[in-house]
This record gives structure tokens, sequence and C-alpha cells, in this order.
């Protein structure tokens, strides 16, 4: 998947700075744990961090093309292209020659070929730069569903840019400040597109690729969700989403390493897994490898609630014996959840507080756990927002509320605890009023709507699942996405989503509302695709969201911890915070609602300590 990083000066010579190049490289190794290596030009200095998944051997970077003695064009890149073999056939057919045989080494002829447009030909996740030498000019280029990500920084003669925001931090030009608008940015659960939470930072948008030359930055758009008239029948509309997910799966399991499922027993991940087990048996090289989270006693003494009604575990190993998996349990305890080095690992992998609080930390346990099994795993990621899974799809309050819908739900309270409301929050009351995070969802969600496109037909329901569906797939699933990268990165593991393939999402977007549900449930297409090769009780299940530890003793520690911070006069988030809600959160027996602010509490002070950072409020 590898970790990227990069600078370009008009104005000074690059050459002569390579231990800050190799600072920022360095920043993103956990990106990249198998090799590295920067490359240095008067005007460009690109940094590298490789995790070796096709072509072990032949796919350094930065790469390069060179003709006659001469350099045409260099990248460092990461990610997947997952049609860079017929790709390359064609590209050969047109007289180009190869050296080795991975898919950046695609890319680049793909742009030698066909100039700026070649981002249209490319299906995958990736986020790379491209210096062209000859007309000293830089491509940032990102995937059209924002699935890796890229941040860069405008300075007054070029650009910093890196796969995470620390490669940008790690220059010396660059000061870690957030200001209110950041602040606010990071609380609210509305992931604005473009938005990089630190002040004079932004991030490439999806689709999206920027162009840097001597006269400035200038972005072009790609790719875009585009409204279309759906003209297939039920029948064939199945019959097309089922011959996406077969393809696209197959692609996807290609791979020079170890590769394995991540499975939940729910139907995205049961879906997939089912598609992976079948392919691999089809090749002849299963059975599919998969792995779960699960919780000391977690199924034994699971509670139902608003959110989950069910646990994962005997679902999970449903599937496994079904599609005869070699499954494994990733199970976690308190301890581990509570750990320092953990709670600070995941945090140092977002560059951000870890809002969704012991979720964060057993995702990253997860993938930690597999990574010592597994250097590629596919996801059932994004499923729910492209197809309709959240309850909050179904409940017309949320629907038709004047604001983002899963905010309607109330369900951010569950994830951020800044915006729940006063009386469930530990952040002062002089300082929400300053942030106004209500004025500021509102004035996102206006934002968002404008971009929605539509039918002239779109009437009603119709028109406004469309609505609907665009704003979960362009900020809802951004915080999803952006969550697991980050978390898989951290250990080194590169983590796949199917579901994300622009071909499926471009065509399930376009399928009238009344057709997504036809069956009155949930993800109805997804669920008569894919129906054949799963049992009953996954088929049949609803929903449930990625879970969250119920052991009291958790909560516990975390009043614990919050009653060290209350007690650490000096403690940079101190100034933030309400007196009087910090003494009831911390007071024996505490209060359960105020865990989602205490972990957001938390996790602002690590990393207001870790970062250095200025507010400027």
């Amino acid at each position: 998947m590898c970790g990227i990083t990069g600078w370009i000066s008009y104005e000074h010579d690059l050459t002569t700075m390579r231990e800050t190049l190799t600072a920022m490289t360095e920043t993103v190794a956990c990106r990249g744990p198998d090799a590295g290596g920067v490359w240095l030009d008067t005007h460009a200095a690109l940094g590298h961090r490789r995790l070796a998944v096709i072509d072990i051997e032949g796919g350094r970077q930065p790469m390069s093309v060179e003709r006659d003695g001469r350099t045409l064009l260099v990248t460092t890149y990461s990610g997947e292209v997952y049609n860079y073999r017929e790709l390359r056939e064609e590209l050969e057919s047109l007289g180009h020659s190869f050296r080795t045989s991975s898919d950046t080494e695609v890319v680049l002829h793909a742009y030698l070929r066909w100039g700026e447009g070649f981002t249209r030909r490319l299906n995958g996740m990736y986020a790379f730069a491209l210096w062209d030498p000859r007309e000293e000019r830089l491509l940032l280029v990102r995937d059209r569903l924002g699935i890796k990500p890229l941040y860069y920084y405008p300075t007054p003669d070029g650009v910093i840019f890196g796969s995470e925001p620390r490669a940008v931090l790690a220059h010396p030009a660059v000061r870690p400040a957030v200001d209110a608008e950041g602040l606010a940015e990071l609380i609210t659960f509305t992931k604005t597109p473009g938005h990089a939470v630190y002040k004079g930072m932004r991030e490439v948008l999806p689709g999206t690729t920027v162009r840097v030359d001597r006269r400035g930055l200038t972005a072009r758009t790609y790719w875009a969700l585009e409204a279309r008239e759906h003209t297939d029948d039920l029948d064939t509309t199945v019959a097309r989403i089922r011959e996406l997910l077969e393809d696209i799966v197959a692609r996807q399991l290609i791979a020079d390493v170890p590769l394995c499922v991540l499975l939940s027993g729910g139907l995205d991940s049961s879906a997939i897994t089912a598609l992976a087990a079948r392919a691999l048996s089809t090749a002849g090289s299963g059975p599919v490898r998969s792995f779960a989270v699960d919780f000391t006693e977690y199924t034994e003494n699971f509670q139902a609630d608003d959110l989950r009604g069910t646990p994962d575990g005997p679902y999970a190993r449903a599937l496994a014996a079904h599609v005869r998996s070699d499954h494994n349990d990733i199970v976690l305890d308190t301890a581990e959840l509570m750990d320092p080095d953990h709670r600070a690992a995941i945090r140092r992998a977002r560059d951000l507080p870890n809002t969704f609080g012991d979720g964060d930390t057993s995702l990253y346990l997860l993938f930690k756990g597999i990574r010592e099994h597994s250097t590629v795993a596919l996801s059932g990621e994004a499923a729910d927002e492209i197809f309709g899974g959240y309850r909050w799809f179904h409940l017309p309050e949320a629907v038709h509320a004047d604001t983002f819908p899963w905010i309607a739900a109330h369900v951010t309270a569950t994830f951020s605890g800044g915006n729940g409301g006063h009386e469930t929050t530990l952040l002062d009351a002089g300082l929400l009023s300053t942030l106004d995070l209500p004025g500021y969802e509102h004035q996102r969600y206006r934002e968002a709507l404008a971009e929605v496109p539509r039918l002239d037909g779109d009437r009603g329901l119709e028109r406004r699942m469309r609505e609907v569906g665009y704003l979960h797939l362009t900020r809802f699933m951004q915080v999803l996405l952006d969550r697991k990268d980050r978390a898989s990165m951290a250990v080194g593991l590169e983590v796949r989503v199917p579901f994300c393939d622009h071909r499926l999402v471009e065509y399930v977007f376009n399928v009238p509302w009344a057709m997504k549900t036809f069956d009155g449930r949930e993800k109805s297409l997804l669920r008569a695709a894919t129906r054949d090769i799963l049992p009953d009780i996954i088929a049949d299940r609803v929903k449930s969201p990625y879970p969250s530890t119920q052991d009291p003793r958790y909560a516990e520690a975390l009043r614990t911890e919050l009653a060290r911070l209350a007690a650490d006069r000096d403690a940079p988030v101190r100034p933030l915070l309400d007196t009087e809600m910090l003494k009831q959160a911390t007071a024996a027996g505490g209060r359960e609602d105020l865990r989602p602010s205490t972990e957001l509490v938390l996790g602002l002070d690590g990393w207001l300590r870790r970062y250095g950072i200025t507010l400027e409020l």
C-alpha cells in the first residue's frame, strides 16, 4: 500500500534538503515497513515508504522512466490499480516496454501515453504524485471514492504533501495550528471534503487531480457521481450487481503476499467472504482465510441496545463454517483496550483524537493481530452507504430532517462527544458557543445538498433518497474509510474495499429507492444478489454496527484516567472543559452517558500534547 510524501519548491534547490525529506518520509514508515527511498531534483523532492504487495523485488520507489539518459517522469505511489494487467497489455501493444511487473510502472506509462486524462482509465484505490521534470509540473492524484488519503499544504513557491498530516507537519515550514473551524470539523460528524482540520492544510478531493506548476495550484475533477436514468428491471439489476461483485472481488484477490478477508458475520462482509471463497476455489487456491474481532466473554454477556441487536461472533463462525474458511477470532480484553500504548498508537495513526473510543483501539488491535498472518485484507466497508443499510435510511424523521440523517438519528453523539448536547458533553459552554457546532453542521449540510446531482423527474421520496445516498457516499463514508485506512496502515496492513469500486457505486447510486427496498428491508439488492451463496441466518440478519465492549471495567478505567487528567492543572485540554461536568464524570459511579465525551477529552489531551497544537480560537 505504501506511504508517500514530497516537497515542490520553485525558488530553492531541493537537492540540499535530503535531511528534511528523509524526516518527512520516516513519519509514514508504518505505512511501508518493507523499504524506503527518496528522489531529489532541483525543484522536486519525493519520498516513499513501501509495503510490498505486487512485484516484491521490482516495485521499489520512487520509480522513474528514463529515455536516452533523461528522466521523463518519476512517481511516489500508494495504492493498487486493479486493472493494471489490462492496461499493461494495451500499452505494450502501443510500443511501451516494461522492466518490472508492478502496477506502479503501468501508471507511469499510462501518463506518458494518455496525459492527464489517464486517470479515467484507472480502476483501484490510490493516492500518488507524478513529477514531470520536462514541464517542471507535479500532479497529485486521488482515487474516485477517496479510499486512500492525500494531504497537501500550499506554500508561496510550491507545495508540501503526504499520505498523512504528520508527513506535512514534519516540514519545518508547517506549524501545527488548529482554528475554530478546524476544531468544529474535528468534533462534528461531517467530514467536509477537502478539509484537513489543520490550518493551511488541505486534502486532495476524491476523484481529483491537483496540478502544481510555477503558476500555482489548480484542481481538476476527473470523476464525480452523476444522476442517470435507471432503465434495468429488478431481475436485471440484481444480476448486474452480482456480475459486478464477482468481477470486483476476483480482481482484488490479486497479490503476491498472504491475503485474507475481514468477517463480522453481517451481510456485507459475509458476501465478500463467500465470493472470495468461490473465486479462490475456482482458481484452485483456497481456502480463504478469515478474521473476526471479539471481546472476552462478549457473546455470553451481550446486551442488545439501540444500535446492536446481536453479537457478531456466532454469525461470523456460521459463515466461516458455511464457506469452509480458515477462520480466526482476534479476542481482546479490557486491559488491551485501555493500554496507554495502544490508545496512543491509534491516536498517532489518525493524527487526530480517537473519537470512536474503544472502537478505534479495537480496530487497531484487530489489524495488528491480522498482520501477523496476512499483508492484505478485503473488507465489507461501504455497503451500507451504497445499498442503504443504516437504520436511519428507513426512519422518516431522520430522512426528512433538515440536517445530515445520521445527526438527526442521534448516532453521532455515540462517536463524537462534543455534539451530543450540553448535558452530555464535558466541553466548556463558552467554547461550544464559539464553535457553534449546530451552525457549522447546518452550513456543511447546505453545501453538501447543493452538490447533489439530480434528474428532472426526481420527486418526493425518490428525490430525497438520492440526496440521502449522496450525503452518505461523500460525507459519512469518508469518516469510516479514513478510520479504516489509518488503523490498518499503522501496522502495515493493506485493506481493500470491494464495494467502493466506482462501477458498482455509479450503478447502484442511480437505482430507484423503491427498487433498493423492494422486499421492505435494508440492502434488498445486495441480499438478493448474494442470497444463493449465504446461509439464511446471515442473509436475514439485521444490520449490527462494528462492536463496542460492554465490559463495565472499561467505563471505570475511563473514569480513572479522566480523574488523573482532572488532577493535572497543566493538562493542555483543561481550558476547554466544563469544571462542573468534569466533577460529575469522575464521581463514583459516574455517568454512562458521558462516556463518548470522556473518550473525546482524553483523545484531545493526548493529541494536544503529542503534536504541540496551537489552538487559534
